[in-house]
């Protein structure tokens, strides 16, 4: 903060800095919200969150994308931390890494209810 800037409520930005925290923590989330800010990305997410685990065939097959298109998007997710895989056999199977982004999901789409 600048020593001279004239303040209303000096106790609002002592919440406000101590609020935000880390800036580098800051600048991981907003990262990770220009991940999920991408529409094809954004529904691997909602799909594998849905599916909890799915290969890269059916999610091409629920999200209407290429098996190469899931593929790079999802080699992106994992790099950042959001998905993860288990091997089953010749199958890799992709679910949510990130419980952050498993809640936000529930959020923006909340289960159907049954």
């Amino acid at each position: 903060m600048e020593p001279d800037r004239r303040l209303i409520d000096p106790e609002r930005v002592d919440a406000a800095i101590a609020g935000m925290g880390d800036r580098e923590a800051i600048a991981e989330w907003a990262q990770r919200f220009s991940l999920v800010a991408d529409p094809s990305r954004l529904a691997l997410l909602v799909s594998i969150h849905y599916a909890r685990e799915i290969s890269v065939t059916d999610l091409a097959a629920a999200t209407g994308m290429t098996d190469t298109a899931v593929s790079q998007a999802l080699r992106l997710l994992r790099a950042h931390g959001l998905v993860t895989t288990r091997r089953d056999g010749r199958i890799v199977r992709y679910s949510l890494a990130d419980a952050t982004v498993h809640e936000l999901i529930h959020r923006v789409r909340p289960h159907p209810e049954s």
